[in-house]
């Protein structure tokens, strides 16, 4: 379970990967890549989410982390 995005932002890619683990408890990390580099790893807890909402709270994560880091990206590129 997890999403990947990738978008241009400028000369470079930004890429921005979700995926959901479940050792040693439930989370989700997100990794943001730059022209290939890791650049941060966002990790949130979700050991209290119950199953049936995994999926949105991994969507909703990676959606709105993606959206704050090209919205950043693109104030500091103009």
């Amino acid at each position: 379970m997890g999403r990947l995005d990738a978008v241009d932002i400028g000369a470079k890619k930004l890429t921005v990967q979700t995926e959901f683990f479940v050792n040693p408890n439930w989370r989700i990390e997100t990794k943001v890549y730059l022209g290939g580099a890791l650049k941060k790893v966002y990790t949130e807890d979700l050991s209290r989410t119950p199953e049936p909402e995994l999926q949105r709270c991994v969507n909703e994560f990676h959606q709105t982390k993606l959206e704050e880091i090209v919205a950043g990206l693109r104030r500091m590129s103009q």
